[in-house]
């Protein structure tokens, strides 16, 4: 709750970015003598590591959402504004979104990352990656109108295009992505068409490295790989995407150059820091690095401006080993529950030490029954690990009806290997708009949420 001493105002704080370095911000200053406002362009919270179960049929897009009010509600001294910060003023102490301005003692930017390119930009208009709701449904869309489509082609030579699945990169995203379109393939849909079979599906996962999931200790990438091999995923890895156009990818492994025809593409090789970066760099000065990440103090605040603190995916935060902290959400949660320590024992004319992020670990699911588990103390492959990841994920879901729910879907899932929702939405479809809107609503109002999806 609020309070207010010797009649001055409360302390301001802004936090721009519902992820999970702001979310976990905000809740860390629930209910404490600061006045803090969340601004976000969306009003939900996105649990973003199950998105490619989106992109699969697995869950749908409200059961890893989170509206922003609902969880904030009990917290008394937190307001939401749904917006998008376009200008911030060091000067005047305000971020702006358009001709409304927002005043603040304190600022945390959390506002993320989005798939990079490398300088090619105009692949993702075939090759989408898989950051938002709108990707994810996207991803689903090319995913499953391309099984549609090769049942109604009668070129073979097209028919395998169609059938053709190029997963480029083989971070914890691609693998998982391979693992999912493998099940779908070879058994979700294997006796769902007519005239294709679907097990004579290709998936092709690419990395440029030497190995899958590179983060983690090399036996793990081995046992992942071994893993996507015997669900049916094709991993080739020292392997460069050099063009991606008419349906064909250009791929070069050492000197050899080889043609990949394939209709759907789908993008998990890199990020690059949302746009907030250069704005912020451009009124304060602050330094940011080659993929657009603000160069953080040891205390996530940004030079000369000791008010003005990045999290999460934004920061570049290299003072722990030299090296900038991975985009996970574990990273950002830490950073966010950080500066909210911190801001409070400014308040109360105390320090804190340097921000130390503690690795708890890495995961990664592969397919039925298959995951590698890497905790530091232990690493663990197959079930074991399988069932740790399923855990873990659960408990950090925000909500309980968001646990609930996607308990439920998973063991559904489990014991029948069927995905339900399995939609085809969006602007290229042939079921009319209208009646994919209600299944939408249908299935967020079951999740019993409320979110606001640009169309």
């Amino acid at each position: 709750m609020v309070d207010t001493v010797d009649n001055k105002p409360p302390h301001q704080v802004v936090i721009v970015g519902g992820g999970f370095g702001g979310l976990y911000a905000a809740k860390a200053l629930a209910n404490t003598n600061v006045s803090v406002t969340l601004v976000d362009k969306r009003n939900f919270h996105l649990f973003q590591p199950l998105l490619y179960q989106v992109a699969t049929g697995t869950v749908s897009p409200a059961d890893i959402s989170s509206p922003l009010r609902s969880v904030l509600s009990k917290s008394k001294n937190t307001k939401v504004i749904l917006g998008e910060v376009n200008h911030i003023d060091s000067q005047t102490q305000q971020v702006l979104m358009g001709d409304e301005a927002i005043p603040y003692d304190t600022l945390i930017l959390a506002t993320g990352a989005k798939h990079s390119y490398f300088g090619k930009d105009e692949w993702e208009n075939v090759a989408p990656g898989l950051k938002t709701v709108e990707d994810a449904i996207e991803m689903r869309r090319k995913i499953f109108s391309a099984f549609e489509a090769a049942e109604k082609e009668t070129s073979p030579e097209k028919r395998r295009a169609w059938l053709t699945f190029v997963i480029v990169g083989g971070g914890p995203t691609g693998v998982e992505l391979a693992g999912a379109i493998a099940e779908i393939a070879y058994h979700t849909m294997k006796d769902d068409f007519r005239n294709i079979d679907t097990s004579e599906t290709q998936i092709l996962l690419l990395e440029g490295l030497d190995r899958v999931l590179p983060p983690f200790a090399p036996e793990l990438s081995q046992e992942a790989e071994t893993s996507l091999t015997k669900l049916g995923v094709t991993v080739q890895t020292k392997t460069l995407v050099t063009n991606i156009e008419n349906d064909v990818v250009t791929i070069k492994q050492g000197e050899e150059v080889h043609q990949i025809p394939a209709k759907t593409v789908l993008w998990a090789a890199g990020v690059k820091a949302s746009p907030l970066g250069k704005i912020l760099a451009e009124s304060t000065g602050a330094e940011c690095d080659r993929a657009g990440r603000v160069i953080v103090e040891s205390d996530l605040s940004i030079k000369g401006h000791p008010n003005i603190f990045v999290v999460g995916d934004l920061a570049n935060f290299s003072h722990q080993n030299g090296k900038p902290l991975p985009g996970v959400a574990p990273v950002a949660i830490q950073e966010g529950e950080y500066v909210a320590s911190l801001i409070k024992a400014k308040l109360q004319g105390q320090t804190l030490p340097q921000f130390k992020y503690i690795d708890k670990g890495s995961l990664a699911v592969i397919g039925h029954n298959c995951a590698v588990v890497d905790l530091g103390f232990i690493k663990l492959k197959g079930f074991p690990a399988w069932f740790a990841w399923l855990f873990i994920h659960i408990y950090f879901l925000i909500e309980f009806d968001n646990k609930v729910v996607v308990m439920i879907q998973w063991a559904w899932n489990y014991f029948t290997r069927n995905r339900g929702a399995r939609l085809i939405t969006g602007e290229q479809t042939i079921i009319p708009e209208s009646v994919l809107i209600t299944d939408e609503e249908t299935s967020h109002q079951q999740a019993g949420s409320k979110i606001i999806v640009n169309r």
